[in-house]
């Protein structure tokens, strides 16, 4: 052995084991996830807000959900449900009457975070939006979804957008 592989460190691993969500960040998800489907009822159903989340509240373990923030998204797109249409309906290849129920809330929800949430960088907006379409959605409707919020950021988040394009 020569002296350099004496005094040589050992070797070190591959890459460091990769960290998953934060328990913050699953909680989120989770709000996200009951909220778009609540809002999918409240769309297709009519029901009072507070009956709906009396139900899922009943229907769902919380214990695992940012149910503040179940609750934000909930009320607050049926309360701002003009300006929320307005901002993304330009941007659509279809009459808003024609959309899929499902993709019309997750669009109606992220563009409620994208208005609302400027704490929550709008690339996260935007893949969470495309990850509740692949799962709840049609075929290919996290395409449609991402290029309506692809579109839609730079209207709502120019400077957020332009910064991360530099």
């Amino acid at each position: 052995m020569s002296q350099n592989d004496s005094n040589s460190q050992p070797p070190k691993s591959a890459a460091p084991a990769k960290k998953g969500p934060s328990p913050k960040t699953l909680a989120r998800r989770q709000a996200r996830t009951l909220a778009m489907q609540a809002l999918y009822s409240w769309h297709l159903a009519g029901q009072p807000l507070h009956e709906i989340e009396a139900q899922f509240r009943v229907d769902n373990d919380f214990t695992a959900v940012d149910g503040a923030y179940f609750h934000e998204i909930l009320h607050g797109v049926p309360r701002q449900k003009a300006e929320i249409d307005s901002a993304f309906e330009p941007l659509l290849d279809r009459p808003m009457d024609e959309m899929d129920p499902v993709e019309l809330a997750i669009l109606r929800l992220s563009t409620y975070e994208l208005r609302n949430r400027i704490d929550i960088p709008y690339r996260v907006v935007i893949n969470e939006g495309i990850e509740l379409a692949k799962v709840f959605g049609a075929t290919d409707g996290h395409k449609f979804v991402n290029g309506v919020l692809d579109k839609l950021a730079p209207r709502l988040r120019a400077d957020e957008v332009r910064a991360h394009r530099r």
